[in-house]
């Protein structure tokens, strides 16, 4: 009679726990998503495949590479660790860390914006915070070590792609506005021009990538309208303003779209809305070789990842990639 009494207590508790458990892995899933995509969109992250799940709400995000990472590292920690009781050490490793890495960033932000009391409350939060962090040291021979092994391997991906890109900037010597200009408005009026419009994308239109004067200048393929695209990032969250800023010359214009930090935006409904009518949509498309372990991985990243027409799903019978070859 007493262990049916129990029984009745304890079925409730135990669907409590597999709901909370379900719901934190959730939590985890979402998170780890939001994080990934934030982290493409300030450019330190290789651009992935974000499919949408939601008509209403476009922050409802699935990145299937992530997910499958997600379930790799999940796996390997079971094999490793077999019981949550040896987990505890490199879960309070982490936990510390992560609160030591949120303390650093909220003191920083504070003091960029001025706010010099929250600053000082800040830093009192970040001392005890790291005075955690040093007790837990003492659990790295004992599994926390396995933390800092698994959270090394996206801090290199990082590092690698950041750096790769600098050096990819370096070697593709962008080709500055006021030398590019005098050269198209020649070539414009002495060419047999291609009806219809061209889009060509560049992230800062002062100074723009080498496959545009490549496809003008090498090939003379000049379109009667040609449109420089140019998607930048804002410092709020959300927000998605676009519009002709400028026209540089006669057959060339500028297109600016400005977004959020955290906006998933539909480039193509953006065009179709400022009624651009675009006949092709160019793109540059980048051939790396190099005998440098580090620059092969940033060039496998480059391969596997899609490109940004590919990411902002851009129409693909209208798309053409134009490929320059760089060595690193």
């Amino acid at each position: 009679m007493i262990y049916s009494q129990f029984s009745v207590l304890y079925i409730p508790f135990l669907l409590l726990s597999v709901a909370a458990t379900v719901i934190a892995s959730q939590a985890m899933i979402s998170g780890i998503f939001s994080i990934v995509y934030q982290g493409i969109t300030t450019r330190i992250m290789p651009l992935l495949k974000v499919e949408f799940t939601s008509p209403l709400l476009r922050s409802q995000i699935y990145i299937d590479v992530v997910n499958w990472m997600l379930l790799f590292a999940v796996l390997f920690i079971i094999v490793i660790f077999q019981t949550s009781n040896n987990l505890t050490h490199a879960y309070g490793l982490a936990v510390c860390g992560t609160m030591t890495i949120t303390g650093i960033l909220i003191l920083w932000i504070l003091l960029l914006r001025g706010q010099i009391i929250k600053a000082f409350v800040s830093l009192a939060v970040f001392c005890i915070t790291v005075i955690f962090l040093l007790a837990n040291f003492s659990k790295i021979p004992y599994g926390g070590f396995w933390s800092l092994a698994i959270a090394f391997i996206p801090f290199a991906i990082i590092m690698v792609y950041v750096n790769g890109q600098k050096n990819l900037q370096a070697a593709l010597r962008p080709v500055p506005l006021d030398v590019f200009l005098p050269k198209f408005n020649e070539i414009y009026t002495t060419l047999n021009r291609i009806s219809g419009t061209a889009l060509f994308f560049a992230r800062d239109f002062r100074q723009l990538p080498q496959y545009i004067p490549r496809i003008m200048f090498t090939n003379n393929i000049v379109y009667d309208d040609n449109i420089i695209i140019s998607i930048i990032r804002t410092e709020q969250p959300f927000g998605v303003t676009w519009g002709f800023t400028r026209e540089l010359a006669p057959g060339l214009s500028i297109f600016e779209i400005y977004l959020g930090y955290m906006e998933i935006a539909d480039i193509a409904g953006i065009l179709k809305e400022a009624e651009i009518d675009e006949k092709t949509i160019f793109y540059g498309m980048e051939d790396i070789t190099t005998t440098h372990v580090v620059w092969r991985l940033f060039a496998a990243l480059k391969r596997l990842t899609p490109s940004m027409v590919q990411f902002y799903k851009l129409p693909s019978d209208k798309i053409h990639g134009v490929v320059t070859r760089v060595d690193l």
